[in-house]
């Protein structure tokens, strides 16, 4: 498992783990809630795509699963993000993934 980060769209996505199920959303999930003290602000659950979100540095970011792309974290604003949203993205990817090697 390796980190994927993509900028070709106008905005950072990490993606986590491209082959998951929504087993590993929840404890991802469940990890920034407990390691890193983040509150999910708002959550939207379709059948096979989840976007939580939650501040991040001051950063309104994304979790997000689908069941064909896998876990990844975007900026919210997407193409509207600011630099330091893209970078705090990286970052909290970055802890994340790390955390989830650990589990």
């Amino acid at each position: 498992m390796e980190l994927e980060i993509d900028d070709k769209q106008g905005w950072t996505e990490i993606t986590i783990d491209s082959d998951c199920d929504n087993e590993k959303f929840y404890e991802s999930a469940e990890i920034l809630q407990n390691h890193f003290k983040i509150q999910f602000n708002s959550k939207l659950d379709n059948f096979d795509t989840y976007y939580w979100d939650f501040n991040y540095k001051g950063s309104d970011l994304t979790l997000y699963y689908n069941i064909y792309l896998g876990l990844s974290i975007h900026p919210k604003a997407l193409k509207n993000a600011s630099l330091t949203d893209n970078t705090n993205s990286i970052e909290i990817a970055k802890l994340l993934f790390e955390q989830l090697k650990e589990e």
